[in-house]
């Protein structure tokens, strides 16, 4: 069976979300853990996960993914927005415990001029100082554009940042097609070669999520604006064979894409008709 959802809101609470992802047919969804585009987190009511892991029971959600707030930057050139990112992540992860056994996904970060390894380090460093050998949550690292000075436009900037993780266990990278092909991974002609590349530099084994959405530039951009299924440079084709891929069709995917939730609605619909059952 297809795995597969969206973001969804996570301001009503957990139970919200179960309800919502019921509703548009999800068995899997992505929410953030605090305010986007701000630091402030709402405290998690046991009750309320308590009744949404019974409904996560009762529509088959087994993993959903939690995505950082985009102020998230582990490797800026300011020493306190870095300790910004390391006591916000750490939070979550404590936050995580109390849906056991999902996903953490949060942005590499931008180097700011540092310089990619000076990047690599701080990042690396920040996972090192948190990361939990009893936690039960994977934190993945999201491959992403290459605009500006993000760190992970290029998969071996990942691997790097792997090599350098202690508790590496606890480490994966979620595969967003919007910025793999902003990157300049071309996934609609040379989709196997994009992977067999990922599989050289990274590891299939590490591969725990893909962010499925179209781009509303061509290859290359390094821009990262995500565009609907179909709508977008990648298209409808092309992401039907992500889906149907057997190096991918086994793993949750997650629509970021400019939508509502019938919008959400109308695309996992069409991802679940064009999937072949293995």
């Amino acid at each position: 069976m297809l795995t597969i959802g969206c973001h969804l809101s996570s301001s009503k609470g957990y139970l919200a979300m179960g309800r919502d992802a019921e509703k548009i047919n999800a068995n899997t969804f992505q929410f953030f853990t605090r305010n986007p585009r701000g630091g402030s987190a709402k405290a998690i009511d046991p009750a309320d996960v308590a009744a949404y892991l019974d409904k996560a029971a009762q529509l088959g959600i087994q993993r959903i993914l939690a995505h950082a707030p985009y102020t998230l930057n582990a490797c800026s050139a300011d020493e306190q927005v870095r300790d910004f990112a390391r006591r916000t992540m750490a939070d979550d992860l404590a936050r995580m415990e109390y849906t056991p056994g999902n996903c953490y996904n949060f942005h590499p970060g931008s180097h700011v001029k540092q310089g990619v390894e000076t990047g690599i380090a701080y990042i690396s460093q920040m996972l090192n100082d948190i990361l939990q050998p009893e936690q039960t949550t994977t934190v993945l690292l999201e491959t992403m554009a290459g605009k500006g000075s993000e760190v992970g436009g290029r998969f071996e900037e990942l691997r790097e940042i792997l090599d350098r993780v202690t508790l590496s266990d606890h480490m994966g990278v979620c595969l967003d097609t919007c910025h793999v092909w902003d990157g300049g991974y071309d996934i609609v002609d040379h989709l196997d070669e994009v992977l067999t590349e990922f599989d050289r530099v990274i590891g299939l084994s590490r591969l725990k999520a893909v962010h499925l959405n179209d781009s509303k530039n061509p290859l290359g951009a390094r821009k990262d604006r995500h565009a609907r299924i179909g709508e977008g440079y990648i298209g409808q084709e092309a992401l039907i064979r992500v889906v149907n891929h057997p190096a991918l069709c086994h793993l949750p995917f997650y629509l970021e894409t400019p939508n509502e939730l019938d919008g959400y609605a109308r695309e996992i619909a069409l991802m679940r008709e064009h999937f072949r059952e293995e």
